[in-house]
């Protein structure tokens, strides 16, 4: 089992910036894939971004490419999401997610979300 816990989420006006983190903690070493995802009041849940959790690939929306960096600190267990230039668009409950090398294209583990809202 792996359990994933946010943090950073809060109110910012447009153009502000917001860090989010993901702290990971289990069976880490099973990781192989960690995600972003968002939804919105009254939307569907959408990818956001991920990345491979011991190389270096990494993948984004179109919503947010060039505003939004993923990265994340291997010592610490812990992935992250830089969120610049924030739109009001981007209000939603941000979820992060993890994937095992068993199962790479299924996140079969989900944190609690933490809110982002931009006002305008």
């Amino acid at each position: 089992q792996v359990q994933l816990v946010e943090s950073g989420g809060g109110l910012v006006q447009a153009g502000g910036s917001l860090r989010l983190s993901c702290a990971a903690s289990g069976r880490t070493f099973s990781m192989s894939r960690m995600g972003w995802f968002r939804q919105a009041p009254g939307k569907e849940r959408e990818f956001v971004a991920s990345r491979t959790w011991l190389g270096v690939t990494s993948d984004y929306a179109d919503s947010v490419k060039g505003r939004f960096t993923i990265y994340r600190d291997i010592n610490k267990n812990t992935m992250y999401l830089q969120m610049n230039s924030l739109k009001p668009e981007d209000t939603a409950v941000y979820y992060c997610a993890a994937a095992t090398a068993r199962s790479p294209s299924q996140y079969d583990y989900w944190g609690q979300g933490t809110q982002v809202t931009v006002s305008s």
